[in-house]
């Protein structure tokens, strides 16, 4: 079973019980930033959200089934107080736990049901070569990101394309995808770019030095659509039996003149910073 599929069967046998990010690699067999990062790229979901979010919907059930006492079913879903249940309560579904309980139905809330490991659409996937990289120098825009707000990198691009080839100091025409500054609740940087010779560019852009760094360079082929599987196929298949493992440093898509941004196609690379296990 691959790492995700560990996690996952660990959460779901344990939600109820106090779970740390780093009891859940350490089951799974990796860091807490491979797990962070393997477990965003699988699910769409960040992790330690995962978790909340499943003992929440479980609370709600109970809720609407008619618990009697709202703080004993906060109690179980690990919250020590009334009012912390209620806060988290609230920011997950929109309502509190008294509406759900006096309702008695879960029809206007969005549970967060159970997920479960699908099976991946692309089982063999090899690297295209290994690259000891340069230093890098990418100048462009930047959001930060959760798994859950990720669907939006599309339109960050859509901001930044117009820009490629009048960037200052500008190198070529290829652009980078950056994804960088991730932390243990999934959330991370992601930088639309162009290598430059030099940050002369406007301040309110986003700048990064990539340092030198041994990659492992795969092709996505297929629709810019698809891409989310062939990263979950690096992370959950070809990384965990590859004898290697990945340093934590930013990893990049890297497009070049052939990608066709108005139609998706074209392909592009992913480029993702590993060492040996020792």
């Amino acid at each position: 079973m691959n790492p995700v599929g560990k996690a996952l069967w660990f959460i779901e046998s344990h939600f109820r019980e106090e779970l740390t990010l780093d009891e859940i690699a350490g089951i799974a067999g990796v860091s807490r930033f491979y797990m962070t990062r393997a477990f965003g790229e699988a699910t769409g979901h960040s992790i330690m959200r995962y978790v909340r979010g499943r003992r929440l919907s479980e609370a709600a059930r109970s809720l609407a089934s008619g618990a009697p006492d709202i703080l004993s079913v906060a109690l179980d879903a690990g919250y020590a107080s009334h009012e912390a249940f209620t806060r988290a309560f609230n920011d997950q579904f929109g309502l509190t736990p008294e509406t759900i309980r006096s309702q008695g139905r879960l029809s206007q809330i969005s549970l967060l049901e159970p997920l479960r490991m699908e099976q991946i659409t692309k089982p063999i996937i090899e690297p295209t070569r290994f690259e000891q990289g340069r230093v890098l120098l990418i100048a462009g825009v930047g959001e930060r990101y959760t798994c859950e707000s990720s669907a939006a990198i599309p339109s960050q691009w859509q901001r930044f394309v117009p820009h490629i080839g009048t960037v200052p100091r500008q190198v070529d025409g290829t652009a980078y995808g950056v994804r960088c500054n991730s932390d243990d609740d999934g959330s991370f940087d992601y930088i639309c770019g162009v290598e430059v010779a030099g940050f002369s560019v406007p301040s309110d852009w986003a700048r990064l030095r990539i340092a030198p760094q041994r990659y492992v360079v795969f092709t996505h082929r297929d629709h810019i659509s698809t891409i989310r599987t062939t990263w979950s196929t690096i992370w959950n298949i070809w990384l965990p039996e590859s004898g290697y493992e990945v340093v934590d440093a930013p990893d990049f898509e890297r497009y070049g003149q052939e990608f066709d941004g108005r139609t998706g196609m074209g392909g592009c690379e992913i480029w993702i910073p590993v060492r040996s296990r020792t």
